[in-house]
């Protein structure tokens, strides 16, 4: 007997489904907030009031703003192996992979945008809170989410598609009670695929390569004595809203636009935006002097002082306003595709038998890279200023519109039976119950 989504659909309660979901991201929102938190205290750690014995110098600075990414890959590699252990729920490190099995097509483009959205609005906490709050407090704050995530996953349900994969029908049967009602569908296939791991390994890395984790983690350095109209901590707040701002766009238009359409929107802004600053960096005479001893002032190197000595004030005005802009422009164009897709995607097109280990060397491969990339930045700005960073980002956001032209399938509207099916048969199919489901 032939069964389609489009009848079940709209009838659907998707309360609870909101609640598990709601669940699962505060992790995200625990993670954003983590990983730039060096923005605003590496100031405060290198300041002449700060404690001598807290004081950082260019080594310690560049470990502590990439740490947390070699922590994110530790806990991808974990998760390896605790996905298919213990369960999605409980190894909740990769969420996406929770939260896409326990949603159905209709709202899993929305659903799978979410711990990207909420990441973004951690960050955007924690540049907020770094305004009016101190070091120790700020660490203090990002405890309290996590607390709660703990509690609220209690009582939430496993994946449904773990269960039935471990021949737990029953449990699959009443998780799926408790996220949608009555309708459900366990009718599940397990092949194993080469293609889409590669798919999603390489868009977690280009990901990174693009440069967007050095740029959050040392977003208020880089934009410290830059000529523009507020202090840095200011312009690191503003572009952590606009952040938001975006990321809630393209979670709108996640299942209108398509996915592709979005990574190609998203690899031209970053495009354009990464070349404006490599301009900018490379015509930017450098300051004389010694080389400078710690990571803000080494972004000094790069700042729109050194403008001062050529341009009249109004210039000068308008040469900082320029990167303010250009960095808007790349997370805008990052939030719209390769920030939040690459997760949805990695999410969608892992068939089953292998989406536990897989998603876990994702995240392990995107963490590693983005502390390696975190780590070097520092030293390429005190070598090169940031002309040599900025170029390589603006190369690799080439790769990203290649990479999706070639490589990245459309998984919009389709459900995860059918993306496994078109990469075994490279067609869709119509998803059919056995008589002994209709009968459960």
């Amino acid at each position: 007997m032939s069964f389609s989504f489009k009848i079940l659909l709209p009838q659907i309660n998707d309360s609870k489904l909101y609640l598990a979901v709601f669940s699962a991201i505060l992790g995200n929102f625990n993670f954003g907030y983590s990983l730039v938190y060096p923005s605003p205290v590496l100031p405060q750690l290198q300041g002449p009031d700060v404690d001598p014995r807290l004081r950082m110098g260019k080594e310690q600075a560049a470990w502590f703003g990439s740490i947390y990414t070699l922590g994110a890959a530790a806990g991808g590699l974990g998760a390896m192996l605790l996905n298919d252990l213990i369960g999605r729920k409980l190894s909740i490190m990769t969420s996406a992979v929770y939260i896409s099995e326990i949603s159905h097509k209709r709202v899993r483009g929305a659903m799978g945008s979410c711990p990207q959205i909420t990441a973004v609005t951690g960050a955007l906490a924690l540049y907020a809170l770094g305004l009016v709050l101190r070091w120790r407090w700020l660490a203090v704050v990002g405890g309290v989410p996590a607390l709660l995530m703990v509690v609220l996953l209690v009582f939430m349900p496993s994946s449904p598609r773990r269960l039935i994969k471990l021949g737990r029908e029953q449990q699959a049967e009443k998780a799926l009670r408790w996220l949608r009602g009555e309708h459900y569908d366990t009718q599940l296939a397990t092949p194993m695929y080469y293609r889409p791991i590669l798919i999603s390994v390489g868009m977690r890395f280009l990901q990174q390569m693009t440069g967007i984790t050095p740029i959050l983690v040392y977003m208020e350095p880089i934009f410290a004595k830059s000529k523009v109209s507020l202090p840095a901590r200011f312009d690191a707040a503003i572009v952590g809203a606009f952040r938001l701002f975006a990321v809630a766009v393209a979670a709108s238009l996640m299942d209108r636009a398509g996915r592709k359409a979005l990574l190609y929107t998203s690899s031209l802004l970053m495009f354009l935006s990464s070349l404006t600053l490599t301009i900018i960096s490379h015509t930017t005479p450098c300051p004389p002097g010694p080389t400078p001893v710690n990571l803000t002032t080494s972004l000094d190197y790069i700042s729109h002082d050194a403008i001062g000595s050529a341009l009249d004030a109004s210039q000068q005005t308008s040469a900082g306003i320029i990167p303010l802009i250009s960095t808007m422009v790349f997370i805008l164009g990052y939030a719209l595709g390769w920030g939040p897709i690459t997760w949805l995607l990695m999410s969608e097109v892992l068939p089953l038998v292998t989406r536990g280990v897989a998603s876990g060397l994702c995240v392990a491969v995107s963490w590693l890279t983005a502390f390696a990339l975190t780590q070097a930045f520092v030293h390429l700005v005190e070598d090169h200023s940031l002309f040599v960073p900025y170029l390589c980002f603006t190369v690799v956001c080439v790769f990203c519109l290649l990479f999706t032209a070639v490589c990245v399938p459309e998984t919009r509207g389709r459900s995860l039976e059918e993306i496994e099916n078109y990469f075994r048969t490279g067609r869709t199919f119509t998803i059919t119950r056995s008589p002994s489901t209709e009968q459960t």
